[in-house]
């Protein structure tokens, strides 16, 4: 290992007992995503006390729509950050600065088009999903601001991402943190005192969000010598733009090809009134709190593969899946328990003990979610290990699958059943999911070791 190297090297996890690696990385991700989702709780926590029903339902009406743009962020930067992992476990650290200069140009070319377009869409898309006319204002002035933030979704999910590639996923956590309570305090401002409404929620996530990516972008500055680039590795190089296009934009579409699925069963829930839309609302907000250790470990997974594919260390991949996929089963029946027994209590979090009915379907809908989440372990462990490799146009199939389940479900079984199928939209889009993705693995298995002959 060179001392270039040894300055900045948090975790190499091309050496050392794959199970010990995955948990140690996985862990402090967990804890990024769990601050994630709580203060995206608390945002939900204080509209639903302070705004009542109604503006939570408009808040709610906007995931899927939000989960689609910004979904594309994430999954963009994600796949911009494989080629930096592999040539950090290849230690070709040249090669890897030139990676990152042409991840920043192409993050602040996709953020300036996406941030115009979609805020000038915003209404036409709520309209489009049948948002219900008694909370499309709100619901407008929620997603408009979210989308306007979307240079600062770049900013956190570019920066944290290489800092991850790099195998430190510790940093990153800490100013997410940081960011989370400073939520919490905006959310209170802008709603309690100042009395904005539900924009006043979006407003404390996009600022919040910003100030994470300048954080990270400082620590990295003072932190990282090996990521000092000399002026000819800034320069735009269409073959590295090329390589991270062919890793970011299949990520990117995965997720959006997904949330097109989500898209329809919001509008199928959107037809159903907005005591349904609330009631998935808070039983999607506890449920997206008990998945993300299924989220660590697909973060860690990806990471995991790509320096171990870019060291030519096949076995260890296959090692790490099962490592991963064991972990992610245990926590699975433990978060079904939880679920079926106090999931009933939880979502008075954000609604009044009198709504009832809401409270009775949120709950309905986290036991028949947690049912599957063995099922969800493996779309996450397995996709994310597949991005890891390089083969991100399998991740994007698999996408597909996700989405031909939830729009089956969207337009064929709400209508028939109502409430009801909305609680199966998710376990039936993971098991087809399931179904491409196993075999699509052990493909890329044997294409990995025909491109590596010396593999091990």
């Amino acid at each position: 290992m060179t001392q270039e190297a040894s300055k900045t090297l948090v975790k190499d996890m091309t050496d050392g007992i794959p199970a010990r690696l995955i948990l140690g990385f996985a862990v402090p991700m967990l804890f990024g995503f769990l601050f994630q989702q709580f203060y995206s709780m608390v945002d939900t926590v204080i509209v639903g006390k302070f705004l009542g029903v109604d503006a939570l339902a408009s808040v709610g009406s906007t995931s899927a729509v939000n989960f689609m743009i910004n979904g594309f962020v994430i999954g963009i930067c994600s796949g911009f950050a494989i080629p930096v992992a592999q040539r950090f476990g290849a230690r070709d650290y040249k090669d890897m600065r030139r990676f990152v200069a042409n991840a920043v140009w192409l993050s602040f070319l996709f953020a300036s088009v996406m941030t115009v377009s979609v805020s000038l869409l915003a209404r036409q898309i709520l309209i489009l999903m049948q948002t219900p006319e008694n909370i499309i204002d709100e619901a407008y002035d929620y997603i408009l601001f979210i989308f306007i933030g979307i240079p600062a979704t770049y900013l956190y999910n570019m920066l944290a991402g290489i800092i991850r590639s790099l195998g430190d996923s510790k940093t990153p956590v800490y100013f997410l943190v940081f960011s989370s309570f400073l939520n919490i305090l905006l959310d209170l401002l802008f709603i309690v005192w100042l009395q904005t409404g539900v924009a006043g929620a979006a407003y404390a996530t996009v600022i919040s969000q910003a100030v994470s990516g300048f954080l990270c972008f400082m620590y990295m500055k003072k932190h990282y010598p090996v990521l000092k680039m000399e002026r000819s590795e800034l320069e735009w190089s269409l073959r590295h733009a090329g390589i991270l296009c062919k890793m970011g934009v299949p990520m990117g579409l995965q997720y959006s090809i997904t949330a097109i699925g989500s898209v329809v069963i919001q509008t199928a829930i959107n037809s159903l009134g907005s005591a349904a839309v609330a009631s998935v609302t808070a039983g999607q907000k506890v449920s997206l709190f008990f998945c993300c250790p299924f989220e660590a470990l697909g973060g860690t997974m990806a990471t995991y593969a790509g320096q171990n594919a870019g060291a030519g260390k096949i076995n260890r991949i296959w090692q790490g899946v099962r490592s991963a996929t064991a972990l992610g089963a245990a926590y699975a029946v433990i978060a079904c328990a939880v679920l079926y027994f106090f999931g009933d209590r939880i979502p008075l979090l954000f609604v009044d003990a009198g709504e009832t009915e809401v409270i009775r379907q949120a709950h309905q809908l986290l036991i028949y979610n947690s049912l599957f989440y063995i099922p969800l372990t493996i779309v996450n462990v397995w996709r994310f290990t597949i991005q890891g490799m390089g083969f991100s146009l399998l991740a994007v199939a698999a996408g597909v699958c996700e989405m031909i389940g939830r729009a089956f479900v969207g337009f064929c079984l709400v209508p028939l059943t109502g409430y009801i199928a909305i609680c199966f939209a998710s376990p039936l889009a993971w098991i087809i999911a399931d179904a491409f993705l196993i075999p699509a693995f052990f493909h890329c298995m044997r294409a990995l070791r025909k491109m590596i002959p010396d593999a091990s």
